[in-house]
């Protein structure tokens, strides 16, 4: 089983979901996404496991929230997953990833229901 976490390791959350997984015996590829960001593909891909829309992944309390122009009603999917890839600090953390599957460890047990 290959798992990959969405890490930044100064997010407690992020922290604690990785410890869960080592807790589990799960050794996860960790990728420090504010570091290598994920591309427009990567992260059309995961909203799609995730079911979700590119809002619904988007930390809206991030000073670049606004600063980007994310807050526009009017973007294109396609315009705020290209705002994720520039601003990767608006990616909501963590996310893992395993068979094809992805959820969001807020809270960390969350994650679990994927592994």
């Amino acid at each position: 089983m290959t798992v990959s976490i969405y890490h930044n390791p100064r997010c407690s959350k992020s922290r604690q979901t990785l410890q869960l997984l080592h807790d589990n015996a799960v050794e996860p590829e960790i990728v420090d996404y504010l570091k290598t960001p994920p591309d427009a593909a990567t992260l059309a891909g995961l909203l799609d496991m995730l079911g979700m829309q590119p809002r619904d992944l988007m930390r809206k309390k991030e000073q670049e929230y606004k600063q980007s122009g994310a807050d526009d009603p009017g973007l294109s999917r396609e315009q705020l997953i290209d705002l994720m890839v520039q601003h990767p600090r608006l990616i909501e953390r963590p996310i893992v990833v395993s068979n094809g599957k992805a959820a969001i460890g807020r809270p960390p047990e969350q994650v679990l229901d994927i592994l």
